[in-house]
């Protein structure tokens, strides 16, 4: 699917960031619609149906968390969030009700447009396994089929929650995942040792991949809120 195809709604009151992300935008090829409050940006999503939005939190008539559930109630389209606030609170709080990502300001053009892509890649194969039934990224392959994981063609012997977990990790390539969904993923549950349990078991995935620390090429780590596996190799695309 070409990028003409996508439509984009920006959500974002200050009205330079709101231009230059639309000119961006453009330029690159997508299609796209500009709020610059969230009853405006509600409108434009209910009558435009837009394949991602991009949203700013501090709106002039509301929290932009509050557009995000409204949003999550009737779609599953990518929210990307663009933001001043930094706080790993705040970051927890939008992806926990569903953003797909959060970018602080100010931020590169090249980091946006790159997470705009991966969202919509994701979005689009969002359907379970891949058609193959398998995701390769780099020297990384999974089989789903066979719940087999390899890194440069040799298995790597994982426990089930190991495995488990490596491929929740993948069907979101891309996305950053909170500790809190991961968990309630996983293990259906949390409780105040939950977090602990699941970096116990990322770092010994992580020994079993070969990383050293520092060094974790497939597993990315977003410091205080959660995990994103790398984006799966366009080549196959």
């Amino acid at each position: 699917m070409s990028n003409n195809k996508f439509k984009i709604l920006v959500v974002e009151d200050e009205a330079n960031i709101c231009s230059f992300v639309e000119t961006l935008l453009v330029t690159n090829g997508y299609q796209v619609l500009t709020a610059r409050t969230q009853a405006m940006g509600q409108s434009l999503f209910l009558s435009h149906t837009p394949d991602l939005v991009i949203l700013d939190l501090g709106l002039p008539d509301g929290d932009g968390l509050e557009f995000i559930r409204a949003v999550r109630a009737r779609s599953a389209a990518p929210v990307i969030v663009l933001s001043a606030r930094t706080t790993e609170q705040d970051k927890v709080a939008a992806l926990d009700l569903g953003a797909n990502d959060y970018i602080t300001k100010p931020f590169g053009t090249a980091e946006l447009t790159a997470r705009v892509r991966a969202a919509l890649r994701s979005h689009h194969q969002a359907t379970g396994a891949q058609p193959d039934g398998k995701f390769v990224a780099g020297g990384l392959t999974i089989d789903y089929a066979s719940r087999k994981v390899l890194i440069d063609n040799q298995e790597i012997k994982l426990t089930q929650t190991e495995y488990n977990i490596v491929a929740l990790l993948a069907e979101h390539s891309g996305r950053v995942m909170t500790y809190t969904s991961i968990v309630q993923a996983i293990w259906g549950e949390t409780d105040p040792g939950s977090t602990k349990k699941l970096q116990v078991n990322i770092a010994n995935i992580r020994k079993k991949f070969g990383s050293r620390p520092g060094d974790n090429p497939y597993i990315l780590n977003e410091l205080g809120v959660g995990y994103r596996m790398i984006e799966e190799d366009l080549a196959r695309k």
